[in-house]
């Protein structure tokens, strides 16, 4: 295959840090005496907030008007109202409409930010609240949820116009509407499940660690059993039940994972990035890629610039 250099770059190519001293209520932010833990958002479309970016809380989206493209990390989907989406810190994001009417629309988005620190600290000391934290760690690869789109609106507008403790209880309401849900997925990179025993979740840690970090580098099952003492056969359920994927699956998806990061960062060669993420050969880069992303690698350089909101 001809090796593909991307053309037109957009100048910055990293998303933009949100910051607090950018939240003005003119945009539709809640000003800072309003909110504590909890922030709602209201906006529309086109705005200056939609733009690929991040920041340190957690953002649940809620799509009321007008259907499009979304932007998640290094997932690439569509969108229409009722798409309700959770972000965790740093995780990028953009939602660009692509059916919005000439006079916009205003009131596209609902939004509820938080941050992570005070959920953990309360969790240590209310049994009540350690039910959100799978949520929030699954929520690092962003969650779509299904089927609840009536009630998160219901949801966001209570939370909106309640203040103080009825606020925050509010807002448990809505978490453990989304922790109990069963119809969502993961959007963007691989997600690891629960592994019994601490024991377990060290080891499944180093061996993912050792393959991120030598992506470039044949990654021997057999080899890595034997370091850890287990046969093939036995190693393959283990890393099956703590990950929810086959060894080779999970590699393969980590290395596409790697590779959306180049070509969304980067104007390498197509051809160059199958090799720095470790496949030996393009025809098979290409092949895995289409089974995960739904699209060749050329495609997805092409719809990950849309999340500037241009073109």
């Amino acid at each position: 295959m001809t090796s593909v250099r991307h053309r037109n770059l957009p100048r910055h190519r990293e998303p933009e840090l949100e910051r607090d001293i950018t939240r003005s209520p003119s945009l539709g932010y809640e000003a800072p005496e309003e909110s504590g833990l909890v922030r709602c958002l209201a906006h529309g479309f086109p705005s200056p907030l939609v733009r690929w970016h991040f920041h340190e809380e957690y953002e649940l989206h809620l799509i009321t008007e007008t259907s499009g493209k979304a932007f998640i990390g290094d997932w690439i989907g569509p969108f229409q109202p009722g798409h309700l989406v959770l972000c965790g810190p740093r995780l990028p994001h953009n939602w660009i409409s692509l059916d919005a009417p000439a006079s916009g629309a205003a009131g596209r988005d609902r939004v509820i930010q938080f941050r992570h620190e005070p959920i953990e600290r309360a969790a240590a000391e209310i049994p009540e609240l350690r039910e959100v934290m799978q949520l929030l760690e699954r929520s690092r690869h962003g969650i779509e949820f299904f089927g609840l789109a009536e009630r998160a609106l219901a949801h966001w507008d209570a939370v909106k116009g309640a203040r103080g403790l009825r606020r925050f209880g509010l807002f448990c309401a809505y978490l453990a509407d989304l922790a109990q849900c069963t119809d969502y997925r993961l959007l963007s990179n691989v997600q690891m499940q629960g592994v019994e025993g601490e024991a377990g979740v060290d080891q499944i840690n180093v061996i993912v660690d050792r393959i991120t970090s030598n992506l470039a580098e044949p990654i021997v099952m057999a080899d890595i059993a034997t370091e850890l003492g287990m046969s093939e056969s036995r190693f393959s359920r283990f890393f099956k039940r703590s990950t929810g994927n086959s060894f080779t699956d999970f590699v393969n998806r980590v290395r596409i994972n790697s590779a959306c990061h180049l070509l969304m960062q980067t104007d390498h060669y197509v051809t160059d990035i199958c090799y720095q993420v470790g496949f030996n050969n393009v025809a098979n880069f290409n092949r895995r890629f289409l089974e995960i992303k739904g699209m060749t690698p050329t495609e997805f350089r092409r719809q990950s610039d849309h999340r500037f909101g241009g073109g």
